[in-house]
């Protein structure tokens, strides 16, 4: 990984190809490119803990997965499934030479060795995903979005996305089932072959519901009346709310009324609301789960 994030930014710029020897301004330009190329950035401290010096432990996966978009690849599973390919090719060539009479037979029953290993472990298939927002047409980074992985006669898996707004998972079969949850999009079920995955990038629907909460949470209170009056109308009268609290000290349950007037009285701690689930019936909202941050 080393070696290709120097030779990524040797193509623009003019260092030592020994990426350890790098200082000052070169460490600042390799800063900005690694923005321009990811959005996204490294600390100077990160750079002098993994880089500069020789340490056992890898970073957090966010940043390999960060510094593996820098270097062309779109995570880092997919920089080691690459990397493990090529050592593979690496080590054949290495090994190859005429073989001798002794070892034709080898040769000539390989194909049937390979089936029947083959036959015995089934081939690991990696599925990566990367989600957009379709109204922005951007990575939805801001969130993390819940991941559930529906498998055949077997309980769900449980997973999140990354800080790129992506997710991986490795699985024998050769097609994958999954459930993409988000507070402000709405629920999609996707469904994904092997052999159409070079379509990296699921879009997701903005749930203009819960958008429309955060709006008369963070809107302008000159327009009280009328925003009661809409919330009246998104939110069913035996709506199930509810108020989640940090740290899992507890629910407060809120009826209709009191959550409208929360809404609609105005105080700074609203601007930090975040919707966690939500039901529809009707068109309305039935339960909300909500926090204030």
């Amino acid at each position: 990984m080393k070696q290709q994030i120097a030779t990524t930014f040797l193509a623009s710029h003019a260092a030592s190809s020994d990426i350890s020897d790098w200082k000052g301004t070169t460490i600042t330009d390799f800063q900005e490119d690694v923005r321009s190329k990811t959005n996204d950035s490294i600390s100077e401290k990160w750079f002098y803990t993994y880089i500069k010096n020789d340490t056992e432990k890898l970073p957090r996966v966010d940043m390999l997965n960060l510094l593996s978009v820098y270097v062309g690849y779109d995570n880092w599973n997919d920089f080691k499934q690459k990397q493990a390919e090529i050592e593979v090719e690496i080590e054949i060539e290495a090994k190859t030479v005429k073989p001798s009479r002794k070892l034709m037979w080898f040769f000539i029953s390989l194909p049937l060795i390979l089936l029947g290993l083959y036959s015995i472990y089934p081939k690991e298939n990696t599925f990566s995903f990367c989600f957009i927002d379709a109204d922005q047409r951007a990575s939805i980074r801001n969130i993390s979005l819940d991941i559930i992985v529906l498998r055949t006669e077997e309980s769900p898996l449980y997973f999140k996305t990354d800080s790129l707004g992506c997710f991986s998972y490795a699985t024998s079969e050769s097609e994958l089932k999954f459930v993409v949850k988000s507070p402000y999009h709405k629920t999609d079920t996707i469904v994904r072959h092997i052999n159409s995955n070079h379509h990296k990038t699921v879009q997701l629907q903005t749930d203009d519901y819960a958008l429309m909460l955060l709006y008369y949470a963070n809107g302008n209170t000159k327009d009280w009346k009328k925003r009661r009056e809409q919330l009246q109308e998104l939110i069913a009268d035996n709506a199930q709310i509810y108020r989640a609290f940090k740290k899992n000290i507890g629910i407060e349950i809120y009826t209709k009324k009191e959550f409208i007037n929360l809404l609609t009285i105005p105080t700074s701690s609203l601007k930090k609301m975040q919707i966690l689930d939500k039901v529809y019936e009707n068109n309305k909202i039935v339960k909300l789960k909500f926090m204030i941050q």
